[in-house]
């Protein structure tokens, strides 16, 4: 990804394009969640999946409703849902305004935490470093640990926010062209439609990612 218009940030304009272009190139941006108190939690996106037209696993593919109406609206807007009565998921709207296009984020990495936060965590007993490495290693808990919840919900990625993206690092792009075979692409997880279509991204023997 490339903009003109900020050195950092991702611009909406970047995401308009259909999900499973903008799902690979994703991967090494990083998430960077804002909390209330002015704390940041940064985590490097290692994971994502694609959604979009004629896409029989996408919210969107029967028809428009008020629980989708989001993932019809502008790119670069989140598009955020509640499932199993418990967890949160997060999607970036993407492609063209009138074109239903979301990329799930499946997992992060960590890259920084505010002590609060890890306190908080550690309440009852120390984390392994193994548990500090898989913090956001599923959508659930990524939505959890950046506490993103439903009100972020067709809310535009922006610093006034709370939530933005920035662009992967020169060092994230120097790595993926050593390392030819540094992106994995697969087919998506706990689908009962669509099962087939390999349109899930994940850096390759990255232990953050949610299933290998």
């Amino acid at each position: 990804m490339n903009s003109t218009r900020t050195p950092l940030i991702v611009d909406p304009s970047e995401l308009e394009y259909p999900s499973t272009q903008v799902a690979p190139q994703l991967l090494g941006c990083t998430l960077v969640r804002q909390l209330p108190n002015g704390e940041q939690i940064r985590g490097l996106i290692v994971e994502t999946e694609a959604y979009g037209l004629n896409d029989p696993a996408c919210h969107a593919y029967r028809r428009r409703t008020p629980r989708n109406a989001v993932m019809f609206g502008s790119a670069g807007v989140s598009y955020v849902y509640f499932i199993y009565g418990m967890y949160c998921c997060l999607n970036i709207v993407t492609d063209l305004e009138g074109v239903p296009s979301a990329v799930l984020i499946r997992a992060l990495q960590v890259e920084s935490l505010p002590i609060s936060i890890l306190a908080a965590l550690e309440q009852t007993q120390p984390l392994t470093p193994k548990q500090k490495i898989r913090l956001a290693s599923g959508p659930g808990k990524l939505c959890r640990l950046l506490q993103i919840n439903t009100q972020f919900n067709g809310l535009p990625l922006h610093p006034d926010q709370g939530l933005w993206l920035e662009h992967p690092t020169s060092a994230f792009q120097q790595r993926l062209e050593q390392q030819p075979n540094a992106i994995i692409q697969t087919t998506r997880i706990g689908l009962s439609q669509g099962q087939e279509l390999p349109w899930r991204w994940y850096l390759a023997n990255c232990p953050s990612v949610s299933k290998l």
